[in-house]
C-alpha cells in the first residue's frame, strides 16, 4: 500500500550553499554580533565597555570563513552606521559610535573575522588551530582598539595598554577558548 504523505526531506545544508542561503547566513551573523553587543558591562576605568562582541566576531570568522566573514562584519558596521541598534548601548550609536572610543575595535571587526577564518582553515580546523587563529585575530583587534584610543585621546602606549588591552585579556582568553570549542564541535558535526 502506498503512503499518502510525501516523505521527502529538506536538506538545509544545500540551501546554505546557494547564494541566497549565504546571504541569509551572513545577515544572521550580523544579528549574532548585535545580540552580543548588547551583553555589555561598562568599566569605570576605561571608556570601552566589556562586551561579548569579540566572541561573536571570532565565531563568524570561523564559521563563515575569511571572505563571507569579512563581508558579514562589513554589513554589521553598515547597519550600525545607518542607525540600527546593533552596537553596544554604552555609546552614542551610528557613525558617532564608529568615531568614539570603541571605533578602533569596531572598524577592525571585518579584518579580525577574515584573519580568524583564514587561519582556522589554513591550520586545518583543529581545536588548536581555532585557538591559534582566535589568538592572532584577537591580538589584531586589541591592537586596533588601543591604537585608536591613542589617537583619539592622545594616550601614551602605557595608558592605551591600561585602558584598551589589559582589562580585556582574561575575558578574551575565555572567549577564544569558547569560540574554538564551539567551532570545532560544529565542524565535527556540520549537520547540527
Amino acid at each position: 500500500m502506498q503512503s499518502l504523505t510525501n516523505t521527502t526531506s529538506i536538506d538545509s545544508s544545500s540551501f546554505l550553499k546557494t547564494r541566497a542561503g549565504r546571504v541569509v547566513l551572513a545577515f544572521a551573523a550580523t544579528g549574532l554580533v548585535a545580540a552580543c553587543a548588547h551583553i555589555a558591562v561598562p568599566l569605570p576605568f576605561t571608556p570601552v565597555p566589556l562586551t561579548m562582541q569579540s566572541f561573536a566576531v571570532l565565531l563568524v570568522g570561523f564559521m563563515l570563513g575569511p571572505v563571507a566573514g569579512f563581508f558579514s562584519l562589513l554589513a554589521y558596521l553598515a547597519e550600525g552606521a545607518i542607525g540600527l541598534p546593533v552596537f553596544s548601548l554604552h555609546g552614542l550609536g551610528g557613525i558617532a559610535q564608529l568615531m568614539g572610543p570603541t571605533g578602533g575595535y569596531l572598524l577592525a571587526y571585518p579584518l579580525v573575522a577574515a584573519v580568524a577564518g583564514f587561519l582556522a582553515r589554513a591550520l586545518r580546523r583543529t581545536y588548536v588551530a581555532y585557538a591559534v587563529a582566535g589568538t592572532a585575530a584577537t591580538l589584531l583587534l586589541l591592537a586596533a582598539g588601543a591604537g585608536w584610543l591613542m589617537v583619539l585621546f592622545h594616550f601614551s602606549s602605557h595608558a592605551a595598554w591600561i585602558a584598551g588591552i589589559a582589562p580585556f585579556l582574561p575575558g578574551e582568553i575565555v572567549k577564544i577558548c569558547a569560540a574554538a570549542g564551539i567551532s570545532k564541535a560544529i565542524y565535527r558535526h556540520p549537520t547540527l
